[in-house]
């Protein structure tokens, strides 16, 4: 038995020499191709038509209900002010919108008026263009460098709580003339909400999106330029709307305090003079005044940062 299983095996080893080499050889099967990559799934059509459409009727509700919001302000002021309301709070000597609006048609088209509003423009804008130039920088180093921080800020969280208005008998002393003044009280008013805003922007940033960066090889410069500053816009931009509302706030106080022209002192001097009217009259310019200020650094704001604007569109 032995001896004819050697004999099968010798038969076998010589078939397999006989056999041409390139039948010997057993082909390897070729590997499954792999699935394709999920596609990122579009919006369907009907969505994006049906958002399309919504953006117009959404923006007409906002002008809508802004209209509305606006005619119960006045209405209720009007009704107030005919039947003289007295409940603690008096409207007795309230001037009516009907006798503001005959004022503002005529102090409109006074010189001395316009002179009154730009004085103040120009202070506004003085003052918070130099508050943002040095905040902004200044609140992106304490925020990524720890020993400046440690350094300075606890010099800045000194002077912090002291209200612009407190000021104003030292910048008298401090500068030469009392234009320069009101303009360095504007500044602090709006100087230390963009720069604590802005060193909170840059404090939030998400860590993952720095250390994503780095292992990508980012330089320093790189890593500001590209991560640090977009994700900490938001904040910047929020502490320059609420610092321009604060400077408007430190603006009209120095004027009426110090000032001899400005929409400020124009109030003042109406109280002075009892010409109710236009104590309202300037009120509602600085209200109006600052809206628009606010309503620019949004635009900016919006135009530096589309994809906020996107997400916003999308959360509403």
């Amino acid at each position: 038995m032995l001896m004819a299983h050697k004999l099968e095996s010798f038969d076998a080893n010589k078939a397999l020499e006989e056999t041409p080499l390139e039948a010997q050889i057993i082909p390897i099967a070729e590997p499954a191709a792999a699935p394709p990559l999920a596609q990122p799934l579009a919006r369907p059509p009907a969505v994006v038509q049906r958002r399309a459409r919504g953006i117009a009727p959404r923006t007409l509700l906002t002008w809508a209900l802004s209209v509305l919001s606006l005619t119960i302000l006045i209405g209720a002021w009007h009704f107030a002010v005919k039947y003289k309301l007295d409940f603690y709070i008096r409207f007795n000597n309230i001037p009516s919108p009907e006798s503001v609006f005959d004022d503002a048609s005529s102090l409109f088209g006074n010189a001395r008026f316009q002179r009154h509003v730009g004085l103040s423009l120009r202070r506004i804008l003085a003052g918070f263009s130099v508050a943002a130039v040095l905040a902004i920088p200044i609140g992106l180093l304490l925020g990524r460098n720890r020993v400046a921080r440690e350094l300075i800020f606890p010099a800045l969280e000194i002077l912090r709580p002291i209200p612009a208005i407190a000021w104003v008998p030292m910048s008298i002393m401090l500068w030469p003339s009392n234009e320069v003044s009101i303009v360095f009280i504007t500044f602090l008013g709006s100087f230390f909400p963009i720069l604590l805003n802005t060193i909170q922007g840059v404090q939030s940033l998400d860590k993952v999106l720095v250390r994503a960066a780095r292992s990508l090889g980012a330089s320093r410069v790189a890593l500001f330029w590209h991560v640090v500053l977009p994700g900490s816009l938001p904040h910047v931009f929020t502490g320059l709307t609420i610092g321009m509302g604060v400077a408007w706030v430190s603006l009209i106080a120095a004027e009426m305090i110090s000032g001899q022209f400005g929409i400020g002192y124009f109030t003042w001097e109406a109280y002075s003079l009892v010409r109710y009217s236009e104590i309202v009259l300037g009120m509602i310019v600085i209200g109006v005044l600052g809206l628009v200020c606010s309503g620019v650094i949004r635009l900016v704001g919006g135009w530096l940062m589309p994809w906020a604007a996107r997400q916003n569109q999308e959360m509403n």
